[in-house]
């Protein structure tokens, strides 16, 4: 197997360093992740995408349960997933990528607008793949992450980044899900035991990329035209690939084939 950056020790230091690290990623997930915009309500993003190819009913059950149980297709999941991609690909190369989430930058503090920015698109693009995929509502009725909610997220975020500990966190949870025929994120699973580790490399990784300014070489830089925008042409090197690759990975997992 290549080895890649992602699956590379971070480097040596303290603990200390590692914490840092950690919570240099966590807090800018939280951040994008308040953002306006950046939440999709799950049950209007599954009616409205599944709508032109599927039945009332089931897109019904779809919407209740999961479009896995509902017997959507691969084929048109997998349509509707890629023009999600582009849609949010489109978002984040134009100048209504910051427009698109007004006042938001108001928390951003000492964290750069355009990593936030674009982390904000990444959880945009996650969440739909998700959902498509047949996971639960990942904030439920609160615009507020919880911890299990935090967690899956830096999930989804470390396979974008070819995070190996990410695929292997993910196909864990995924695993639970067809076990358990759960309707909600496993808590306990994503906070405690296994994965919760998993959770924390993967985070800690992502934070050495950022604290090198290059945040796994998949943030466009930004450039000074009316504020932060986003390359277009990195964007699309990077963007569409990570979104692309988060998109095998979850058609690959037991959630797609779950009665859930």
């Amino acid at each position: 197997m290549t080895t890649t950056q992602h699956d590379l020790p971070a480097p040596s230091g303290t603990t200390g360093d590692d914490d840092a690290r950690d919570s240099l990623f966590g807090r800018t997930l939280v951040t994008a992740a308040r953002l306006p915009g950046v939440r999709i309500d799950r049950a209007d993003y599954l009616r409205r995408s599944l709508a032109p190819y599927c039945s009332e009913e089931q897109v019904s059950r779809a919407v209740d349960e999961t479009p896995a149980a509902a017997g959507v297709p691969k084929q048109v999941i997998s349509d509707i997933a890629d023009a999600s991609i582009r849609h949010e690909a489109s978002r984040v190369t134009t100048l209504s990528a910051l427009a698109g989430f007004p006042g938001g930058l108001a928390l951003l503090g000492t964290i750069p607008a355009d990593t936030v920015q674009y982390l904000g698109h990444m959880l945009r693009v996650a969440q739909k793949l998700a959902y498509l995929y047949s996971w639960p509502d990942l904030f439920e009725e609160n615009d507020e992450p919880d911890d299990a909610t935090q967690n899956v997220l830096t999930l989804f975020v470390g396979v974008m980044f070819g995070v190996q500990a990410a695929n292997k966190g993910l196909g864990i949870v995924a695993a639970k899900f067809a076990e358990q025929v759960a309707r909600r994120l496993p808590q306990q699973a994503l906070t405690k035991g296994v994965v919760y580790p998993l959770v924390k490399a993967v985070a800690k990784q992502l934070g050495v990329q950022m604290t090198k300014s290059v945040f796994a070489k998949g943030l466009a830089k930004a450039i000074p035209v009316v504020g932060s925008v986003l390359s277009g042409g990195l964007t699309l090197a990077s963007f569409l690939p990570m979104s692309k690759r988060l998109k095998k990975h979850l058609a690959s997992l037991p959630t797609t084939t779950s009665a859930a």
